[in-house]
């Protein structure tokens, strides 16, 4: 029985962690205002040098509109150190085909990441149609999209989220939009944005970082806690964003650990 307990206590014993993937809103800001000791725990990952990466499921902006929008609240992060389900799904496409066509409903993020893959946007005959955030959805694009997706066009949607925030309240976000095209087409899109764990292997893999001695943290159980559980990452859930005490039992599963804030783990990197 001792060597049972001693050989599952082998079994779930860790690596130390060595990197870093960390969500941005509810974690490093809130409703554009950093959160305390964000600013801290970027500085003190950038002096130690271990790879890490700022994770968002809004394919809207670029990496570099995310650095400056970062860099204006007084949190320094590199470019190569942001990662987007734009930049994931460009990823995704150009290794499961690659130099394709693609019809895009989304902004700069998305399209500026897809032409960086060598994907041309067209509307005749794509072998994609892709699905993104973007501010002012246009029924005429949905159309398209839908006509192009009964003619054979593969469906692919950057992320599952149903709603976003504004500060007039919700907005319908990329989730809600393809539940639309769905119900016209038939046709359920591949997401790629968290809480597929693909996000978190192509960022990972961006990045030369493993899952066995990688963290990720958030302020989702249903997106950030599930996607580094099912990448098989150590998983650290905030309590600054969308997430309270009393909502973690509703899941089926457990962070690694919960704590307050961001300025908990600053002496774990």
């Amino acid at each position: 029985m001792a060597h049972a307990r001693q050989e599952s206590a082998t079994m779930t014993e860790r690596k130390p962690i060595t990197s870093w993937l960390t969500d941005m809103d509810g974690v490093l800001m809130h409703e554009g205002v950093p959160v305390p000791g964000a600013d801290a725990f970027i500085k003190k990952l950038r002096d130690s040098g271990r790879p890490f990466l700022v994770l968002t499921n809004n394919s809207i902006y670029t990496a570099r509109d995310l650095h400056a929008r970062l860099n204006r609240i007084g949190l320094e992060v590199p470019v190569e150190n942001i990662w987007t389900s734009a930049l994931a799904t460009a990823t995704f496409l150009d290794t499961q085909h690659p130099n394709g066509t693609a019809y895009v409903i989304g902004e700069a993020g998305l399209t500026t990441a897809m032409h960086e893959a060598g994907y041309v946007m067209t509307d005749t005959d794509p072998d994609f149609v892709i699905l993104g955030e973007t501010r002012t959805y246009s029924f005429e694009a949905l159309t398209k999209a839908i006509r192009l997706i009964n003619d054979g066009a593969r469906f692919i949607a950057t992320n599952p989220d149903n709603t976003g925030p504004s500060p007039e309240g919700a907005l319908p976000a990329t989730g809600s939009v393809a539940a639309l095209i769905t119900k016209a087409t038939g046709k359920e899109p591949y997401f790629v944005g968290k809480p597929n764990p693909l996000m978190m292997r192509t960022g990972l893999n961006v990045i030369g970082a493993h899952s066995e001695s990688s963290a990720m943290i958030g302020d989702r159980m249903d997106t950030d806690v599930l996607a580094g559980l099912e990448a098989g990452m150590e998983t650290f859930l905030v309590l600054t964003g969308l997430t309270t005490k009393d909502d973690i039992g509703r899941y089926p599963y457990r962070p690694t650990r919960v704590v307050d804030s961001i300025a908990d783990l600053v002496d774990l990197v």
